[in-house]
């Protein structure tokens, strides 16, 4: 990204990568547990520089989610275009699981979304609200899919649509959970496979 000019002078450090930053930040310690001080820091930027280039901190974080959801959660898109719902299902999990489990060591465990919706109290109730907002569009998109997946007969029985894809997001917080705490890759796979083992059609 370029250098931007602040009080007639370009900043000394790099934006994208300050971001980044800041999204292991939130990622590791919640919107609420992420202290300013902790994230200029990790940034390696003044507080001055913070609100010059990003707001506040929830102008940050909302960019940090943005850049989440485009890189991190960038699995979703193609397990949508899968052929059948099952197909649907296990690149969804399969793909939480890199993400909750980065295979590389690099990323913090968990979602970050989960992490948010979680533990935010009162005072953060408007990050808390988007962060649902957000998830309850995904949870649509999966909806749809799913509808699509009934009338082009991928299941064994009847199904709703929408109770198929709650349990499946259930799963997935589940397993984010699992992951925060300390669970092994091979024990979130687990209980991928089971899930699969037990989804009602094709």
């Amino acid at each position: 990204m370029e250098a931007v000019a602040v009080r007639g002078r370009p900043r000394e450090f790099n934006v994208d990568a300050a971001l980044a930053a800041a999204l292991r930040v939130f990622w590791t310690r919640g919107y609420e547990g992420a202290s300013l001080t902790d994230l200029t820091e990790a940034m390696g930027i003044t507080r001055p520089s913070l609100y010059a280039a990003f707001g506040n901190k929830e102008a940050l974080f909302r960019q940090a989610l943005d850049l989440y959801e485009r890189e991190k959660q960038a699995f979703v898109r193609p397990a949508l275009e899968q052929p059948t719902a099952k197909g649907v299902a296990e690149r969804l999990l399969q793909g939480a699981i890199d993400n909750y489990l980065d295979p590389d060591g690099c990323d913090p465990r968990g979602c970050l979304g989960v992490i948010t919706s979680t533990a935010c109290g009162t005072e953060a109730e408007c990050i808390r609200d988007e962060v649902l907002e957000r998830g309850r569009k995904v949870n649509e998109l999966f909806t749809q899919r799913m509808a699509k997946a009934v009338a082009d007969g991928d299941f064994n029985g009847p199904v709703d649509p929408e109770t198929i894809t709650n349990y499946l997001m259930t799963v997935l917080k589940g397993m984010a959970v699992q992951a925060g705490a300390g669970a092994t890759r091979d024990e979130v796979q687990r209980v991928a496979d089971a899930t699969l083992a037990m989804w009602p059609g094709r």
